[in-house]
């Protein structure tokens, strides 16, 4: 459980053993133990790990199989799952994603495009904000 978890995390970010253990302070030897089930990292260090690894202590600790770690975003990231997109361009916004972001009938979206980095969904109403923020600061410097 846990052991599989530090192992495919410390590997997902690119880390050694041993660049694990400097930035816990801890030895080589005490990752490897955890990561071979011998010992339990204790909670500091689960929540120092988990810090490092940019997901929760419980995506850490939980027992999940393999194929399910693949599917663990970063704290703050999410991944809702795989839309269609119909014959006339529409798509469905998961149910949890709504949740997430506040999203309800009748909300305006803005779709922002980037030909490199894709597409982005973003409510009107904070995107107006946004806008009149950076309108504000130019306004401030007397740049506008």
């Amino acid at each position: 459980m846990i052991d599989m978890n530090i192992k495919f995390f410390r590997k997902n970010v690119n880390m050694t053993q041993e660049q694990l253990a400097e930035k816990l302070n801890v030895t080589r030897q005490t990752v490897a133990k955890w990561e071979n089930g011998e010992v339990m990292p204790n909670i500091s260090d689960c929540i120092s790990m988990a810090q490092i690894f940019q997901i929760t202590v419980d995506d850490l600790v939980k027992d999940m199989k393999e194929e399910d770690l693949v599917f663990v975003a970063p704290k703050g990231k999410h991944l809702f799952g795989i839309v269609t997109v119909g014959d006339r361009g529409q798509i469905v916004i998961p149910k949890d994603a709504r949740q997430v972001f506040d999203i309800n009938s009748g909300d305006k979206l803005i779709i922002l495009g980037d030909e490199q980095q894709g597409i982005a969904i973003v409510k009107a109403d904070a995107f107006e904000s946004f806008a009149k923020q950076i309108i504000e600061g130019f306004k401030e410097k007397g740049e506008l």
